[in-house]
């Protein structure tokens, strides 16, 4: 094996984490939860009403984004509320975003 190949393959497990990362990224409503999360806190009552979908499948989104890792949660009282853990995602579907609204060449 070349040194060139050693140096530009990823290995197997790293690319299971990266391909399960941008899995979060290929539900039309993940990536709606991500949107309004990258834009501060929201409970899920409030999550519930502005994507317009019930209780039970917002939730089951956010367990999803829970167990990925890429959110945080604190419960104050009867409301649980959701941010994103960290801004890597959110640049990533800003800068998604960006190259789908650019001109096409």
């Amino acid at each position: 094996m070349s040194q060139r190949t050693q140096l530009h393959i990823l290995n197997t497990e790293d690319a299971r984490q990266i391909a399960r990362f941008f899995q979060v990224l290929s539900d039309p409503t993940r990536v709606r939860l991500v949107k309004a999360l990258a834009d501060g806190e929201w409970c899920v009552s409030e999550l519930t009403h502005a994507l317009g979908m019930d209780q039970p499948a917002v939730s089951h989104q956010l367990k999803y984004l829970r167990e990925q890792g890429l959110v945080a949660w604190k419960k104050t009282g009867r409301h649980v509320y959701y941010t994103l853990s960290d801004t890597h995602l959110r640049d990533i579907l800003i800068s998604s975003k960006a190259h789908l609204d650019s001109p096409k060449a």
